[in-house]
């Protein structure tokens, strides 16, 4: 027999677990050891029965030993439609210690951004942002985890885990370097898929161990738990034909020995043909058909305790099966004698846990499938509203909504369009797109159905662009959609649209739904959309453009956000054009109110989304007025940090300001921003406009800032290279592109690429040097093969800076023009370049130009000067310059 027995007063399924249960209690050590150890996963992945939840258990009785808190959970087959229904089991116990003033103390900013998905505080009427949500949650829990070390967090079944506890796990156990918190994840392999899937992957990924995989028993062990339970005189072929029927698997051999408890079998050779019937009657069939023999009313009583799934109480079972609570109690009582259902541990902590539970998942599944299925359907109805009586919510009776037959009800689909609203102002699309799929079956009422569609436009359009297409466009088909609505919906459809790489069908979109109004607010919002959306997509999509919207925006006076935003695009329109920057400017101001953002148009407000307001701020901080931008910019960070708007809103907010800091010249801290930018950017997903605006600053910077190679690595790790995106991107990436091939000495690709970003600029209007920067750095790509063309260049640039107006875009010409000349001409143009360019709030070009004068005039006190101002801005590689002059000194005065 096996000598590799279990722990003494363990249970049975933790035979042959030595090395698991090794690994287990070496990560406890070290955790408890100092509590400024990093965090660690394990992940335990096994076939049902195999004995996770047991190794779980154990987990939970050494950390106890240990003194650790221990905080678990588990997912149910059922209930993987209820959102944060995991992690609100897993933070129960911490939840329920906190008063509500201490628990919002405690978690600050994040109370009302993760508060919603946890249940303690009530969700708002605004959609969520899922991420910012999930964000929100991986916080709250790393908060609490300081407070409550050492921490074991234990998981079981997160193959049944809801998709929103899987983003949050995924998302935590990444960062647990520096987290001093034990997790352990048990799971079976295969069972999802998806998303879901993806994020198990993820965890696994994470995990510093490799993930271990559970095995059946050996025959040896089969054998020596036979013994252990039966008694010595269980003989050797009794005990092979348990290990042959069970296929050592440890859950079905303690259910398998317990039955031939029961069953008085003696445990010998001559009885163990016996073992394959009473196998039978443990599990599946068997053990429906055992269930049956307890009656009918017990029966009931099982499937209602599997039909709510999760806050087993006698009293709800009682009425969900239709039967008084003496009947009730005496069911219980005979299901638990059975070995289906049990008292919960109370030492679980998990929320509702109530007054019953299944004696095992494969039970409570087994139990479930068993309900004919007009019965489970019936159930589930009764099931909502015992729930929604309860006073547990429209939210969680939804799980149970979704379930029942369609029907016509107009009452159910106004409940599930409730729990949409509601499972979209804690972060949880998906749950809300499941809800309004539902709700489309009944099917809606034609005054309704519109309705319907439009809302699951509205909670798809963050997540699935693709199909909120569909579905806008199936409510725009129909009647019931009318006024601000409509126009709204048309608004939805053309950003997703946008969103799905189709600019130009966004722009039809708009344009065909403005025709059919007759002048007012409706068709001026829809006319600025479509301007809007031709000047992202940065090419003339209608004949004229720009004469358009000029003559629209002279009609203008800033009365309504609709006149505003037009102001606002039309700004931006002359700057990309080049045209006189206090022109640019006096149209932006007069878009806003009293200097700040008019009500309607905030950086969270959805009427007009967060393009408008990014072209605003945009034609500011090119046009010098730095300080306006850079309001703007942090202004959007704080609304989209309070908010927790954590994805590509985000991104963008991160990069701008980075954008802000490099225009000023504090180019370390753009660094900061931009590299913040692209990890938030990375998550939400490559080839998007955001992050092509995050790659093309930081690769800028990094080259303002002399870190060539950075920049070079930056590039090729995020595919900085063509093909580019259709959407306008600020700077001009092409531009970028170009100079960042003449600094690592690729002259001639770098030629063709500027001359690439010249055709493009040309064909799409923009004539703006200082936005779209090639021809400087094509002048001094050709300077010494083609002078002529350079010098041509050159000139055209300062004649357009001029026109433009500002001291950064002619002090910007005047360094080009300063680089193709020698003698004194070019100290002279250097000259002038200083000058205006110390008049610039542009900090790096100033330096940049007083470098380049002190070595053109061969200056001391100005290179000094440069050198202080490059040192200051973080740009490297221009001290270095500036340093090795001086330290040479060959002709300096």
């Amino acid at each position: 027999m096996t000598e590799d027995l279990p722990p003494e007063g363990s249970s049975a399924p933790l035979w042959e677990r030595d090395a698991e249960i090794t690994a287990i209690t070496d990560a406890l050590d070290l955790l408890c050891a100092d509590r400024s150890t990093p965090g660690n996963l394990l992940v335990l992945r096994g076939e049902a029965g195999l004995g996770k939840t047991a190794l779980l258990a154990e987990t939970r009785r050494i950390a106890e030993r240990r003194r650790c808190t221990v905080w678990s959970a588990r997912g149910g087959e059922t209930l993987r439609s209820v959102p944060f229904n995991v992690v609100r089991q897993l933070l129960q116990p911490a939840l329920v210690s906190l008063h509500p003033d201490e628990a919002r103390e405690y978690l600050g900013d994040w109370y009302d951004i993760a508060g919603p998905a946890l249940g303690i505080t009530d969700p708002g009427e605004r959609q969520a942002d899922p991420q910012g949500v999930c964000d929100g949650l991986v916080h709250a829990v790393r908060r609490l985890a300081r407070r409550d070390w050492p921490l074991v967090l234990l998981i079981d079944d997160a193959h049944w885990a809801d998709q929103e506890t899987l983003a949050w796990l995924a998302a935590f156990v990444e960062r647990l370097d520096d987290l001093s918190v034990l997790v352990l994840v048990a799971r079976r392999p295969g069972e999802v898929g998806g998303d879901s899937a993806r994020y198990l992957d993820t965890v696994a990924a994470a995990a510093a161990n490799p993930v271990r995989n559970l095995s059946a028993l050996t025959p040896d062990a089969t054998a020596g738990l036979t013994l252990a339970t039966l008694g010595a005189h269980a003989d050797a072929p009794f005990c092979r034909e348990v290990w042959a029927v069970t296929g050592g698997n440890p859950y079905e051999t303690v259910e398998l020995l317990a039955k031939v408890q029961d069953s008085e079998v003696e445990p010998v050779e001559a009885r163990a043909g016996e073992l394959r019937a009473l196998n039978r009657s443990a599990r599946g069939g068997g053990l429906v058909t055992r269930l049956e023999g307890l009656g009918i009313d017990a029966t009931r009583f099982a499937w209602a305790a599997a039909i709510l799934g999760t806050g087993i109480s006698v009293d709800l079972v009682a009425q969900l099966a239709t039967m008084t609570m003496e009947d009730a109690e005496r069911c219980a009582e005979l299901l638990r004698t059975a070995r289906i259902l049990t008292v919960p541990d109370p030492a679980g902590s998990r929320s509702h846990v109530g007054d019953l539970e299944f004696v095992h998942p494969l039970i409570a599944s087994a139990v479930y499938h068993s309900i004919p299925p007009a019965m489970c359907t019936a159930m589930h109805g009764i099931a909502a509203q015992i729930v929604i009586d309860d006073g547990r919510g429209i939210a969680e009776a939804s799980r149970h909504l979704l379930k029942v037959h369609p029907d016509d009800d107009e009452e159910l689909v106004q409940q599930l369009r409730d729990a949409a609203k509601e499972h979209l102002a804690v972060g949880a699309p998906d749950a809300a797109r499941r809800c309004l799929e539902r709700a489309l079956l009944e099917p809606p009422l034609p005054e309704v159905h519109a309705r319907v569609l439009y809302e699951l436009g509205c909670a798809t359009l963050l997540t699935k662009p693709a199909v909120t297409i569909g579905h806008l466009r199936s409510a725009l088909g129909m009647p019931g959609l009318g006024g601000a609505e409509r126009v709204d919906a048309v608004f939805r459809l053309s950003q997703a649209l946008l969103h799905n790489d189709q600019v130009e069908e966004a722009v039809r979109t708009v344009e065909a739904e403005a025709a059919r109004h007759e002048e007012g607010p409706a068709k001026l919002r829809l006319q600025a959309v479509q301007f809007m959306w031709e000047g992202i997509a940065g090419e003339a999509v209608s004949p004229h453009r720009s004469e358009r919207l000029g003559a629209l925006a002279d009609t203008c006076t800033g009365r309504d956000n609709s006149e505003r935003a037009l102001l606002m695009l039309r700004g931006f329109d002359l700057l990309i054009q080049g045209e006189n920057a206090e022109e640019v400017v006096e149209l932006c101001d007069r878009a806003l109110v009293n200097g700040r953002l008019a009500p309607g148009l905030g950086w969270t407000d959805t009427e007009w989304g967060i393009e408008l307001l990014l072209m605003l701020a945009n034609a500011y901080v090119y046009t010098d007025r730095l300080d306006r931008a850079e309001s703007l910019y942090n202004e959007a960070l704080r609304a989209y940090e309070s908010s927790g708007w954590s994805g590509g809103h985000l991104a963008l907010a991160h990069a701008y300001v980075g954008l802000g800091h490099r225009r000023r010249g504090r180019l370390r801290d753009a660094e900061t921003s931009l590299r913040e930018s692209l990890r938030i950017a990375e998550r939400v997903g490559r080839g998007l406009p955001l992050y092509w605006t995050a790659t093309c600053n930081l690769v800028d910077t990094l080259l303002a800032r002399g870190h060539v190679e950075q920049a070079w690595e930056t590039a090729e790790q995020y595919g900085f290279a063509p093909p580019y995106p259709s959407t306008i991107v600020m700077p001009d990436p092409r531009s970028v592109r170009g100079r960042l091939l003449l600094a690592v000495g690729r002259t001639k690709e770098a030629v063709n690429e500027l001359e690439a970003a010249e055709k493009a600029a040309s064909a799409r209007g923009h004539f703006n040097p200082v936005v779209v920067p090639w021809a400087l750095d094509l002048a001094r790509a050709l300077a010494v093969e083609d002078p002529t063309r350079a010098a041509q260049l050159s000139a055209d640039a300062r004649r357009q800076a001029e026109r433009f107006g500002t001291d950064t875009a002619i002090g910007e010409a005047l360094r080009c023009a300063a680089a193709l000349e020698t003698g004194q001409r070019q100290v002279r143009l250097a000259s002038q370049a200083v000058a205006y360019l110390e008049a610039s709030p542009c900090q790096y070009e100033h330096a940049a130009a007083r470098v380049e004068y002190g070595i053109a005039a061969r200056s001391v006190v100005e290179l000094n000067r440069g050198l202080a101002l490059a040192r200051s801005c973080g740009a490297d590689g221009l001290a270095a310059q500036a340093r090795e002059v001086l330290d040479t000194g060959r002709g300096l005065r």
